[in-house]
């Protein structure tokens, strides 16, 4: 079986005992960075637990990796599919060994738990009811701001919240083509989320610009809006 882990986004606390007692039972785990994963098995390891074999899968290897993991979930083998932080295959990798998975009749087992989605979602004091995510935008601005373009097509038929993740080095970027493509609406901000500096920042687009140009940016972004909770 493939076991589909899901692990903290910041305070290591975020995870579950459920996950914690199939990491350490797994034949072996498939990391997006095996020492980030090295790391948190460290951190709850206890007397008698032994750390299983931990193998690199990232996106740039996936496709390799698949047909040798198939294998071994074929002969029966228990594996465990982490990514550096939250639930697998959320823009993560994974997906295409879920997939494939999936074709082949292999039992897929989901170990829930901390979501940076979700976390900032619930947070955010925007409505809940319906969401669309929409991931990582493209780091070239055309590409960007035809997804953003899109986006704000669909909400004129399904009134959603929209969401998306953002990296440091990039958010002021994202944020000035969502102000290119829609305005200077209310959005939210969510940063480090559970960790120590964790912060959510509300405001026009504009003043949320101003304000990370002003302290800089660090750690990673959850974008958040709604139109019409939106002036």
């Amino acid at each position: 079986m493939l076991y589909v882990i899901s692990t903290p986004i910041g305070n290591l606390e975020d995870i579950t005992l459920r996950a914690l007692n199939m990491l350490f039972s797994m034949d072996y785990i498939l990391c997006e960075d095996t020492r980030k994963t090295l790391t948190l098995l460290k951190h709850f390891q206890k007397e008698g637990f032994v750390i299983p074999k931990l193998i690199s899968y990232f996106e740039e290897n996936e496709y390799k990796r698949i047909p040798e993991i198939i294998s071994d979930l074929k002969e029966g083998k228990e594996i465990g599919l982490v990514s550096n932080a939250g639930t697998p295959t959320i823009s993560d990798p994974g997906f295409k060994l879920v997939r494939q998975c999936v074709s082949e009749n292999i039992k897929i087992v989901p170990i829930p738990g901390a979501s940076s989605v979700i976390a900032a979602l619930s947070a955010s004091g925007l409505p809940t009811d319906k969401f669309l995510f929409i991931g990582f935008p493209s780091n070239k601005k055309i590409t960007r701001e035809k997804l953003f373009s899109e986006t704000k097509f669909s909400l004129e038929k399904l009134s959603s919240t929209v969401i998306f993740f953002e990296a440091p080095f990039r958010i002021i970027e994202s944020l000035e083509s969502l102000l290119s493509v829609f305005g200077d609406i209310e959005i939210v901000v969510a940063r480090e989320i559970t960790k120590v500096f964790e912060e959510f920042k509300s405001g026009k687009i504009s003043e949320i610009i101003s304000y990370y140009k002003q302290k800089g940016v660090k750690g990673e972004f959850v974008v958040i809006f709604n139109l019409k909770d939106s002036s």
